[in-house]
């Protein structure tokens, strides 16, 4: 039950708002206990499908807010209407800044073009669907029991993050080979071309009569690629890998624009509880003081003084914009921009300066210290986790005659080896489900090149 003077804010809050020219969705908002939306903040949506990996990060984030490192203030599910979930234990006035928060965060994902196009591909009913999944495996546990269902579910979310973002979330297979594909490709264009001294030879159509390679080319949709054309899945285990794709597809633009999305909606909630002058003063010097709590930069006693703080860097470029360019240009760029194009186009030399703002490395001996406060290397420093979404770029090579899947890591775009023993892990699970022999070329942190291969356990050996 909402307490009524935080009904009351809200609406005045959100009236407000809408004076000022945010446009948002309707927000359902809803006064949750402090276990439930821990639970929500972990597996991401309010009802989503049960694996042991979530226990894992719950007990993760249980440990960080017990040593001070992370609060849970809100958890904002984008679509038609917005859904908000606040902590019955905040105060009022963390909830009435939350509140404000909230509408920033509504008015991004209602305006800013990456969202609408991945919310407008996910649909409205995202939360809805997500758990009728969810339902539906829970039904499939009762059928083929655990260690079957989470044999899928293993696979599955160890591959959440490799989709193809440019790609549809609905799309349909690789078209078939037109014929005489094969004859037209070998023309003289291509045959000068692979006489030209070091040019590399394209792959050659399959001769006529001959199925065409499949992918076609390398493919890094790898949930829609096993989900589609794993040799032996059934149509439940498919329906886990779909799952998870959609998914997926709903929470990139959250990972995509978390910099802009998160200043957005801190630069708001400032600006509304300053101009919000039915607050009570007592009121909105306890919210000024958590919005400080949220914007401030890590390095505080009980925070990692190396972290970048996302609420800081994005509240601090969005007040540098609306001041030096304009409200009317700040929504432009809400609307066109995500995280790439903010941090290179609108993080400039004299605001990296004020937040101090450098590259850092660690040593062999432990020491770290300052590599570069170059402009271009601090803003890729900070988008550098952000590329693939955050995971190494994967892609799908031509099956093997056998049916075996080979992977290929493209490490030259990622800057960076891989961990092989959990490359590994990954490919036992893959292997699972693909019930074929399953490889991946890649390299070692030193740069080495290797081929890791499923097979109990077997080592990885230079490739």
């Amino acid at each position: 039950m909402m307490p009524a003077p935080l009904e009351h804010y809200i609406a005045r809050i959100a009236a407000l708002a809408r004076g000022l020219g945010l446009d948002f969705y309707p927000v359902d908002f809803e006064l949750v206990p402090a276990n439930f939306m821990l639970e929500v903040a972990v597996y991401g949506l309010p009802v989503r499908m049960r694996h042991w990996s979530f226990g894992v990060r719950y007990i993760h984030q249980l440990v960080q807010q017990h040593m001070g490192h992370s609060r849970i203030f809100e958890v904002m599910f984008p679509g038609d209407p917005c859904r908000a979930y606040m902590m019955d234990g905040n105060s009022l006035a963390e909830n009435t800044l939350v509140a404000a928060h909230v509408l920033g965060h509504a008015d991004f994902a209602r305006n800013n073009a990456l969202f609408c196009r991945f919310m407008q591909m996910a649909g409205g009913d995202i939360l809805e669907r997500s758990a009728a999944r969810a339902r539906r495996i829970e039904a499939a546990l009762g059928r083929h029991g655990q260690q079957r269902v989470e044999a899928v579910l293993d696979a599955a979310l160890a591959l959440e993050p490799h989709i193809d973002a440019n790609a549809a979330l609905h799309r349909p297979d690789y078209p078939a080979a037109p014929a005489g594909a094969a004859e037209r490709a070998a023309g003289p264009f291509e045959r000068r071309f692979q006489a030209l001294p070091g040019a590399a030879t394209p792959p050659r159509p399959p001769p006529r009569g001959e199925p065409p390679p499949l992918p076609p080319r390398p493919e890094s949709d790898l949930l829609w690629f096993i989900a589609r054309h794993a040799p032996e899945l059934d149509d439940w285990e498919r329906d886990i890998f779909l799952a998870v794709r959609e998914e997926a597809y709903y929470f990139y633009p959250v990972y995509a624009c978390q910099i802009m999305n998160e200043g957005w909606a801190s630069y708001w909630h400032a600006r509304l509880l300053r101009e919000a002058h039915f607050l009570p003063p007592e009121l909105y010097l306890e919210a000024i003081k958590s919005h400080s709590d949220v914007v401030r930069p890590y390095g505080g006693e009980r925070q990692l003084a190396l972290a970048l703080n996302p609420y800081h860097l994005g509240f601090s470029m969005w007040e540098q914009i609306v001041e030096q360019r304009g409200l009317a240009e700040a929504r432009r760029i809400c609307r066109d921009e995500d995280d790439f194009g903010f941090i290179r186009n609108y993080l400039d030399e004299e605001l990296a300066r004020r937040l101090d703002l450098f590259v850092y490395e660690t040593r062999g001996d432990g020491e770290t210290r300052v590599a570069s406060r170059d402009l271009a290397a601090v803003r890729e420093a900070i988008l550098a986790p952000r590329y693939h979404y955050g995971a190494p770029s994967i892609a799908v090579q031509p099956l093997g005659a056998d049916g075996s899947l080979l992977l290929s890591h493209d490490h030259l775009a990622d800057g960076r080896g891989l961990d092989l023993a959990q490359a590994e892990r990954v490919l036992d699970y893959v292997a699972r489900v693909w019930r074929r022999p399953v490889a991946l070329d890649t390299v070692d942190f030193r740069g080495a090149g290797r081929r890791v291969e499923t097979g109990g356990g077997k080592p990885s050996r230079p490739a």
